[in-house]
């Protein structure tokens, strides 16, 4: 480079002497060329004194350009010197600079006005939770709390578009607090996370925690002022601080604020001073209250807690609903007056069945006593009465009936029915639905009107109409083979055109019309047993199946005076219930053998490598293999006790398998109770001293022992111990007690746990349904339900006393002389 300058300023300074020749000579150069003379007798052409001229020139320029570029270089050299200077101090002062920037207590961020990535120069402490490489910390949403990211984009955003410098303190995922400085340098954005130590970590945690409490304290206000009930808090000495604009409109003021500095009441003193009585012994209050807003006197449901700070409550106006309710019992006072005079039974019953009101006629109908009737029944139960004191007619499918009955509670319309009571009366009853729910039903006695009716009618309708309404088709055929009589039924099942099925009609031409749809010799055989002149008439039954796939169950039964009654049944659905009820009942028993199968198979396949495991964990333990860390000693012992836990599990579900086969035996032998509880109780006791929980043995004196299989005792006793042990708390005893009543041997085992409530206590002996309920750990489920297949296959029997409050006792009733029994534990 410094090349090319000197050359061109060697090329400027020989122009330069060019340009300095004198005028006469650039002439003569222009001229042609002459010679001219010069002293010593010698002469000169033109050419060779341009050329002299030249060569002077070059020469000077030369010489010029050479001292100064002399002179230059001297500056140049200076210049370096300085340069260099500057940049050792600059370097210095850059290695320092990152030296500091490196501390593991900050990082920084440096964005340059541009596109490009961003530069990160520091690292925060491991315990923080940011991470060390640059993606992994840029991805701020990972290592921040949501809050804390939205805050922090914000204040970059506006760092770099409008270079508004932010201080902040932002939580990390792990909790960790820091502080972030967002400075602008020129083009440069720069945001500066420091780790917050001692004094200031705790006040940045305190200015986190009093922003979040702010914050949930400003949502509840303003939930608060959206309700349309009153709110207000109160500070120690009891004075108003807060009130919602629903108290604000309540004591007649525009503004919450100004009713906190009035301090204006809502309630009266009185109100106030029992809420305050009430709440230091509750710590809360919630009543009924009465004041007066505007004139007119409210009724409020208070509710006010009072704590350390200070105190809160609600009030909500329900004024309009308490006006609601006495209108509506004045409204059905004066209902059930005036449906008392009435004649006609009326009963009310509400949502729930119960009922609700009756009117004297309802009594007199049905002359229940009136304890019963002010016990408010239910509807179901109140049917249930009546037909067991025989005053509603006997019905072949009684629930059916009762269900039907009891549907007008799911019903839209009003229902009607006609019941003829055993003692003659007739009734028709309406149900009529409320739209809320509950059903008034309306009992109007026609005994009178139809006694009449029926007297006339029965002899003359009551073939047609028993016929008519059966379900069974019916035909009944002369001596000649002709229709005597015949029900709709009868022309529905078989398609009969309406010329077919009427009287006098012969059998023969019903014969040709049905025998296309069913086996002809079916027909010729009903032809034959009508027809016929046998001495001895014989009935038939049987099946028959018509060319659309319905199924006809029929009967041929000869009447007086050589008549003959042909019925046709459609038990087309009965059949296919059947057939799919017989080939579900076949999948259900494929599929319980394939699950015992799969169960038997699985848990024997399991059983051989948890031995081993076991045993091979046993082995590690021993000396012989070399010594253990602690570490590897304790994970060792995990490894044992999760496998024989496992192991327990699979030998539990063998044994029910094998309950279940029914092909367990007992080894029935002497069982000395002594032993075996002592046995029981060993195996318990480890379990027993990590939670320092105790155990009392009580021995009747001289139970001495009595038949049955030992090993599935001990099996017996130690689940009830295990169990106790779940739920007893820690510091309390167990009590287990051996007793012989009679001709039984009694084991019980009594926890003080927290007892077993309702809906456990129903699925208690069900398989593989866990519950907790407050129990140290969750197990199988097969506990209870081996010590209750076992007991049984005794011959004895397992009962739970439990409640809360007074923990849980299991009996166990075993015969002194045991009997094999197989039950499956279902």
């Amino acid at each position: 480079m410094r090349g090319m300058v000197l050359r061109q300023k060697v090329l400027q300074a020989g122009v330069s002497a060019l340009a300095l020749l004198p005028v006469s000579a650039w002439a003569q150069i222009s001229e042609p060329m002459t010679k001219i003379s010069i002293p010593f007798g010698a002469s000169l052409g033109t050419f060779e004194v341009i050329q002299f001229a030249m060569f002077l020139g070059a020469m000077g320029a030369a010489l010029l350009s050479a001292g100064w570029l002399i002179r230059d270089r001297g500056k140049i050299a200076e210049e370096n010197v300085t340069l260099r200077a500057k940049f050792a101090d600059l370097s210095h002062a850059a290695q320092r600079s990152e030296a500091l920037l490196n501390l593991k207590d900050q990082r920084i961020v440096v964005w340059d006005g541009s596109d490009r990535k961003p530069e990160v120069v520091g690292l925060l402490p491991g315990t923080s939770g940011a991470p060390r490489d640059r993606a992994g910390f840029l991805a701020f949403g990972r290592w921040l709390r949501p809050e804390s990211v939205a805050a922090f984009e914000r204040a970059v955003t506006g760092l770099r578009d409008q270079a508004q410098s932010f201080d902040l303190t932002i939580e990390t995922v792990n909790g960790t607090l820091l502080d972030v400085q967002g400075r602008t340098s020129g083009s440069y954005a720069i945001a500066r996370f420091v780790s917050l130590e001692g004094v200031q970590a705790e006040r940045a945690l305190l200015e986190a925690e009093n922003r979040r409490l702010s914050e949930a304290v400003s949502l509840l206000r303003g939930l608060l002022d959206a309700l349309d009930m009153a709110g207000w808090t109160r500070d120690a000495q009891g004075r108003l601080d807060w009130v919602n604009k629903a108290y604000a409109k309540a004591v007649g003021v525009a503004d919450p604020g100004e009713a906190v500095a009035g301090g204006h009441e809502l309630l009266g003193t009185s109100a106030r001073e029992r809420i305050e009585r009430e709440r230091v012994a509750k710590a809360h209050f919630r009543d009924r209250l009465s004041t007066v807003i505007g004139g007119d006197r409210h009724i409020f449901e208070v509710t006010d807690v009072a704590g350390s700070a200070g105190s809160a409550g609600v009030a909500a106006d329900i004024s309009e609903i308490e006006q609601v309710r006495e209108e509506l019992q004045r409204t059905v006072r004066s209902h059930a007056e005036t449906l008392d005079q009435l004649n006609t039974a009326v009963a009310i019953f509400d949502p729930d069945m119960k009922l609700q009101f009756f009117n004297q006629a309802f009594a007199k109908l049905w002359t229940l006593d009136s304890a019963f009737m002010e016990a408010r029944p239910s509807n179901a139960m109140l049917l249930d009465r009546l037909r067991g004191e025989g005053k509603l007619p006997e019905q072949p499918e009684w629930r059916r009936w009762k269900e039907q009955v009891l549907s007008a509670y799911r019903a839209v319309d009003p229902q009607e029915h006609w019941w003829h009571l055993p003692d003659g009366r007739t009734l028709r009853v309406v149900g009529n639905p409320h739209p809320k729910g509950g059903v008034t039903w309306v009992f109007e006695n026609l005994t009178e009107k139809f006694d009449l009716e029926s007297r006339y009618n029965t002899l003359i309708r009551v073939q047609g109409e028993t016929l008519d309404h059966l379900a069974e088709g019916v035909a009944v055929f002369g001596s000649d083979g002709r229709i005597r009589l015949s029900n709709p039924s009868f022309a529905a099942l078989w398609s009969l055109p309406a010329n077919l099925a009427v009287e006098g009609t012969h059998i023969a031409a019903i014969r040709a019309f049905c025998e296309k749809n069913s086996d002809p010799a079916l027909w010729e055989n009903f032809v034959a047993t009508v027809t016929g002149f046998a001495d001895k008439r014989e009935g038939d039954a049987g099946q028959l199946e018509l060319a659309g796939g319905a199924i006809l169950s029929y009967a041929l039964v000869p009447l007086p005076k050589g008549q003959t009654m042909l019925t046709f049944v459609d038990v087309t659905d009965t059949v296919r219930v059947e057939r799919a009820l017989k080939e579900k009942n076949e999948a259900l028993e494929l599929a319980d053998q394939i699950k015992n199968d799969f169960v038997q198979h699985v848990s024997y396949e399991l059983r051989s490598p948890l031995t081993n495991i076991i045993g091979f964990t046993e082995l590690l333990q021993t000396l012989s293999f070399g010594e253990l860390n602690e570490r590897q000693r304790e994970y060792l012992d995990h490894i044992g006790t999760s496998s024989s836990v496992l192991l327990t599990i699979v030998n539990d579900i063998l044994d029910l398998a094998t309950v279940d086969a029914g092909i367990m035996e007992l080894e029935i032998d002497d069982v000395p109770v002594a032993e075996t509880v002592s046995a029981a109780a060993e195996r318990i006791a480890d379990r027993l001293r990590e939670h320092d929980i105790g155990l009392k043995v009580d021995l009747a004196r001289g139970i001495g022992s009595f038949r049955g299989d030992a090993n599935r005792i001990r099996q017996v006793l130690f689940n009830l111990l295990s169990n106790a042990a779940n739920y007893a708390p820690e510091g309390s005893m167990i009590l287990l007690k051996a007793a012989r009543k009679n001709a039984e041997i009694v084991f019980s085992v009594h926890d003080d746990g927290p007892g077993m409530p309702k809906d456990v206590l129903d699925t208690v002996f069900k398989r593989f349904e866990p519950r907790s309920n407050g129990g140290r750990r969750r197990g199988a489920g097969l506990g209870l339900s081996i010590v209750k297949s076992f007991v049984e296959l005794h011959g004895g029997s397992v009962e739970i006393d439990t409640a809360a409050g007074r923990g849980t006792t299991v009996l166990c009733r075993l015969p002194v002389e045991a009997r094999i029994f197989r039950v499956a534990a279902e």
